[in-house]
């Protein structure tokens, strides 16, 4: 996954998924539970820059990046 808009792409689609029963409920809470631990590092990175008066350049957090 390039960034955090495909996360979110991605989530809704799951979501979806899991609606529809397309994909087993533990399935997807395994992979709600990895995408929560992926943007949990992205708040520790925020949150380290923030205290060093820093502004960061995380590309995950680029819709645009490729």
């Amino acid at each position: 996954m390039k960034n955090i808009t495909e996360m979110r792409d991605n989530l809704t689609s799951l979501y979806a998924d899991l609606k529809s029963g397309a994909i087993e409920p533990k399935m997807a809470s395994e992979m709600n539970n990895t995408a929560g631990k992926i943007i949990n590092t992205l708040k520790v990175e925020l949150i380290y820059a923030e205290q060093r008066k820093e502004k960061p350049s995380i590309a995950f957090l680029d819709s645009q990046a490729v």
